[in-house]
């Protein structure tokens, strides 16, 4: 189990907005990602160092983003004012955590500017909505050439996250792995006062760091 991304909902600006916002922050600009057919949403996403990197989604007016589980957790975070939706990890196999939450993985997608489609499996988004901490799950179906933390500049990297939550309660859903997955940042877990989930990501960037 890797960090694989994390996930922020746009706000009242929209997609390109929320994603001008956060970029100048960073110092870096949101590359176009493209749309989630299945899902309802569309992104931007921005490559980190260390095989990670950063999306800003917003739903799209279609169907799917009100039948799909990411669609309503997006819609739902982006009605509240938008801010931080999750926090997801890659894996290898998706079928051990199958086998753990009892169900299966959907198909997700996404067709780039560029044409290249991008083919994943994702699980645990069900979870994402009732209890914001717990991170969901993804597999990819493409060369790592292809993953969007390709061409990361080295000027961003994450360092820190601040989870309002419980880590044993993260290790009761996906097993004592999943917090190995953030071993290589600082997280600093707090006792939830309203929503659990993150609170804050901590950035490097050349100007200095930056708590988002």
């Amino acid at each position: 189990m890797r960090l694989d991304h994390l996930s922020y909902a746009a706000g009242p600006d929209g997609l390109d907005g929320t994603a001008e916002r956060l970029g100048s922050l960073l110092g870096e600009r949101f590359r176009a990602g493209g749309i989630h057919p299945r899902f309802g949403t569309r992104n931007r996403v921005l490559p980190l160092t260390g095989d990670t990197y950063l999306e800003v989604v917003a739903v799209l007016d279609h169907p799917a983003s009100d039948k799909a589980p990411f669609g309503q957790a997006v819609r739902t975070r982006s009605e509240l004012g938008g801010g931080w939706l999750g926090w997801v990890i890659g894996v290898d196999d998706i079928t051990d955590a199958e086998k753990r939450l009892g169900r299966h993985a959907v198909q997700g997608n996404r067709r780039r500017p560029d044409g290249f489609d991008l083919r994943w499996k994702q699980l645990g988004v069900r979870g994402l909505q009732a209890d914001p901490q717990l991170p969901y799950v993804v597999q990819w179906e493409v060369d790592a050439a292809e993953h969007p933390s390709a061409g990361a500049s080295g000027d961003v990297h994450l360092t820190a996250l601040e989870i309002a939550g419980d880590p044993a309660r993260v290790t009761a859903w996906l097993g004592a792995r999943t917090l190995k997955a953030l071993s290589d940042i600082h997280v600093r877990w707090v006792s939830p006062h309203g929503s659990p989930g993150i609170l804050a990501a901590q950035f490097s960037t050349p100007a200095g760091d930056v708590r988002i």
